[in-house]
């Protein structure tokens, strides 16, 4: 066959073969673009249209499972569409694929757990993409949730990869909104009122500074006295804040509080120890020997 023979082969698979080859490519190109959108309004709409911080997570961790899962689908079609116009017999290759998954799923019994365990995580809403959530022993920030696996960032920066079916409890701290319990021990000398009295005081000037009062969304709930400790009474109390920012205002808090206690003469005690010396069957305690040495450095 001459030179023209096999212009003219390539000019007839160009023009039939070929174009639809680009037909595909191009549809597939397109589909990927509508996935995209696809996903992001679809996880709108499981959100019921809220787009507050808390359900705009939600729809990110919802659209980017959607938008994967739905790329692959069309990845699949495409490269099936593909063989097809190739002339590649596309029944034994289905079947073969058919067999292998058989065993693969028989051989990757964990891999299936952790994806059913990720998407009933997803469609429970337990964990989004920017929740503080601890799961499996690792606590941290969710970073990407997908059916295989969480991933945590600590406060370290130690990033946890986390198997979905290793996730038996998951503890979210930052679903709607957050706590934080404070244990304030004072002296038992102190006057328990005036110091909730203190306490309050200075919630209600937090409150009042523009640079917290957004994220915190009610007054401190005294809990009232809690407990009698070995050397304090411990007042537990607790505020209520817009998700993760309880930590934040805590510290804050804790920083004007001990403020507060200095200007007012609160003790902050430290841990009172009582030694006893003990005494023989007469009543009597053995001398305690104390020597001071003015010139020890």
């Amino acid at each position: 066959m001459d030179f023209n023979g096999y212009l003219e082969i390539a000019g007839n698979w160009a023009m039939h073969t070929g174009l639809r080859l680009l037909l595909i490519l191009l549809l597939t190109v397109i589909a990927i673009k509508l996935v995209q959108v696809l996903s992001t309004r679809t996880s709108r709409l499981m959100t019921k249209r809220k787009m507050d911080i808390e359900s705009k997570k939600r729809a990110d961790t919802l659209g980017s499972v959607i938008q994967n899962l739905l790329n692959v689908l069309v990845f699949c079609v495409a490269s099936i569409s593909i063989l097809g116009q190739l002339g590649v017999e596309i029944g034994p290759i289905l079947a073969a694929v058919g067999v292998v998954g058989l065993a693969v799923g028989f051989g990757a019994q964990s891999l299936v757990k952790d994806m059913i365990n990720g998407f009933f995580i997803l469609m429970e809403d337990q964990i989004r993409v920017g929740d503080v959530v601890q799961v499996a022993g690792k606590g941290g920030l969710v970073e990407k949730v997908n059916l295989k696996m969480t991933i945590l960032r600590d406060l370290d920066g130690n990033v946890h990869f986390i198997p979905n079916g290793e996730i038996n409890v998951v503890t979210n701290m930052t679903k709607g909104y957050s706590r934080y319990v404070f244990d304030i021990g004072v002296a038992y000398r102190e006057n328990v009122d005036e110091v909730i009295e203190i306490i309050k005081s200075v919630d209600e000037g937090l409150r009042q500074d523009p640079d917290f009062s957004h994220d915190i969304l009610e007054p401190m709930e005294i809990l009232g006295l809690d407990k009698f400790d070995n050397s304090a009474v411990v007042i537990k109390a607790r505020n209520k804040t817009r998700p993760i920012q309880q930590w934040r205002v805590a510290r804050e808090f804790n920083r004007r509080l001990k403020m507060a206690f200095d200007q007012n003469n609160i003790e902050i005690p430290f841990p009172h120890v009582t030694l006893y010396m003990g005494q023989d069957k007469s009543g009597q305690a053995p001398a305690m020997h104390i020597q001071m040495d003015d010139n020890a450095s």
